[in-house]
């Protein structure tokens, strides 16, 4: 044990992590010049497309040192601060971790919260400095900041680049050298944590697990402790490129386990394994459960594939334990699931996963927040979803989910971050220059607000400079109203929103401008309203698609065109008694950018 290294790589977006690590495996031989490729722990498209990590990926290196051979377990981990979740998990299975920070940005906001979570698990921190290579690198700068918030010595940052290899050996010898070999007993009761999960589609469920104490060997009957279901364990072993099969697992190392589960219910991400001949008396204390940040409905484009949406949604739940869904239904739109997603791009890569992975089309409504509704009898409700809001009434007052927001920018952007943060009602608490042209605010802001577009705008006005992260502080009062879309004076439920009085009037206007442009023109006349209860704040009228009757009249008596007018009048009022309108997918994705 005592020649095995646990470690993570934290940082924040695009500081360079994957390119980091595919260094790291080129450099220790684990993967061969054939197979190397970018980003090569990132097995999803998705995450080579957009350059980014969505999943953590465990992967073990051999590594020999002075004639002494050791054996590195890496995880690397996501940057964006929606899969925050992956990282805590990542972290509670290391005992130490790299930091990355680029040497021509600086620290970023997401920087400062991963650093955060790993010096809550004690884990030993080892700055490194990437891209030092790019002509805008500040070193010196960069290392200045650095020193500030970890307190190190500046001889212990570590000079890298991902791209040239520079400073891998020194990365290398300075995670044997400082990062300490795991604690645990290879005789005691075997107890191994549930990290990670993946479906395969031949061998089932594949569970990664970390072992503290005690060795699992193939051919044992193995008890996940959380569910209390007992299974054989048909293969165990380690994570190389691929799986690599071993005879047993023990204390300190990172492994694999395949015993048949076809059920994902049954393997919960936290969970400890033990065995039944010899069981441990607790399980180990995981990490907390998540808390979904945005609700949004998921809805079968045919209402057919209901059963198959629920199939796939339990199989990607298994791959991302951050996702949670409940079956709801909706008038316009039929059987669906409730969804809590971490945020706005956690949301965005669900949907396209579904997609992609799963071939299903689905539709999917205007995210929102959960709220805490009171009525005038004293019950405190749960709403997720603004049409189980209690009628006005019965309702005393509603409670919204506020964030604390940390926005860490250059200084020339604070004029228009703090318009933004304004407008998007929140206030500001702290503003702190932590270099002369870096400066980082602090802001409480409800989290509906920022839900919609406020990461994108952010990004926009700061030139892509600000980095944002934030956490929640609770719930609080304020006066919100439940605003609907009613066409043809039908209410869409899906479109209903929860919102701030003062924004109502203005986001209702632009809702029902912005549903005139996309619902495609009918034969007769649709009205589209905005309402708060029974009173409409905003309407506008798609104009009906008019033929010509008159067309064939040469001169003549006017009463004969009167005549055909009127008959294709009383035509159009019962076509549009009888007539539904078919409210196109683009126009519930569109709601969403309205500001943009």
């Amino acid at each position: 044990m005592k020649n095995i290294r646990n470690f993570c790589i934290i940082a924040h977006i695009d500081h360079g992590k994957s390119t980091l690590a595919d260094r790291l495996l080129e450099f220790t031989k684990t993967i061969s010049k054939r197979d190397m490729e970018n980003q090569v722990l990132d097995d999803m498209d998705l995450e080579k497309e957009r350059g980014i990590t969505i999943k953590s990926h465990a992967i073990q290196m051999d590594y020999e040192r002075n004639g002494t051979k050791y054996v590195l377990n890496l995880i690397d981990t996501p940057g964006h601060v929606d899969f925050s979740y992956e990282v805590s998990r990542s972290i509670a299975s290391c005992e130490g971790a790299l930091l990355i920070v680029d040497a021509a940005q600086g620290i970023q906001a997401q920087t400062i919260s991963n650093l955060y979570l790993a010096l809550q698990h004690d884990l030993v921190i080892i700055p490194v400095l990437n891209k030092i290579d790019l002509p805008s690198a500040e070193p010196e700068a960069v290392k200045d900041q650095i020193v500030d918030l970890l307190g190190c010595e500046r001889e212990e940052i570590i000079h890298a680049s991902g791209k040239t290899g520079l400073g891998i050996q020194e990365i290398l010898d300075a995670i044997i050298a400082r990062v300490p070999s795991p604690s645990g007993d290879p005789n005691a009761p075997l107890q191994a944590l549930v990290f990670d999960s993946v479906y395969n589609s031949f061998r089932g469920i594949i569970a990664y697990f970390k072992v503290k104490n005690g060795t699992i060997k193939k051919g044992d009957i193995v008890k996940f402790m959380a569910t209390g279901h007992e299974y054989g364990a048909d293969e165990v072993g380690v994570l190389k490129l691929a799986l690599s099969p071993k005879n047993e697992v023990s204390a300190g190392n990172v492994g694999y386990i395949i015993s048949g589960i076809k059920e994902a219910r049954e393997v919960k991400v936290g969970d400890t394994i033990t065995t039944v001949h010899h069981p441990a008396t607790q399980g180990i204390q995981g990490f907390e459960d998540v808390k979904p940040m945005v609700f949004a409905g998921i809805y079968p484009v045919d209402t057919d594939d209901f059963e198959e949406l629920r199939a796939s949604m339990d199989k990607l739940q298994l791959n991302d334990a951050s996702l949670t869904f409940e079956p709801e239904s909706s008038a316009a739109l039929g059987f669906g699931f409730r969804c809590g997603f971490l945020g706005m791009l956690h949301m965005e890569i669900i949907q396209e996963r579904l997609e992609r992975e799963f071939n299903m089309t689905v539709i999917t409504t205007v995210p929102n927040v959960s709220y805490h509704a009171f009525t005038s009898k004293g019950e405190e409700m749960i709403v997720n979803n603004p049409s189980e809001l209690p009628d006005v009434n019965r309702l005393e007052r509603v409670e919204e989910p506020f964030i604390k927001a940390s926005i860490i920018s250059k200084s020339d952007y604070v004029g228009a971050i703090l318009s933004l943060c304004i407008e998007k009602r929140g206030t500001i608490v702290n503003q702190t220059y932590l270099t002369t042209d870096r400066v980082e605010l602090v802001f409480e802001m409800p989290l509906g607000e920022v839900v919609f577009d406020f990461y994108d705008r952010l990004k926009t006005i700061s030139k892509g400079y600000a980095s944002f992260d934030y956490h929640p502080i609770g719930y609080r009062e304020s006066d919100l109203v439940k605003m609907d879309i009613l066409i043809n004076n039908d209410q869409v439920d899906a479109l209903s929103a929860l919102i701030h009085r003062d924004n109502a009037f203005n986001l209702g206007k632009k809702m029902c401008e912005k549903l005139k442009e996309l619902i495609p023109r009918q034969q007769f006349q649709i009205a589209i309203q905005a309402a708060i209860g029974a009173k409409i704040i905003a309407r506008e009228n798609i104009s009906a698609l008019r033929k010509d009757v008159t067309a064939k009249c040469y001169g003549g008596d006017i009463s004969r065109k009167r005549k055909l007018l009127e008959k294709q009048k009383e035509g159009k009022k019962r076509m549009r008694q009888v007539g539904s309108v078919e409210i196109p997918q683009s126009a519930f994705m569109a709601v969403l950018k309205l500001n943009s």
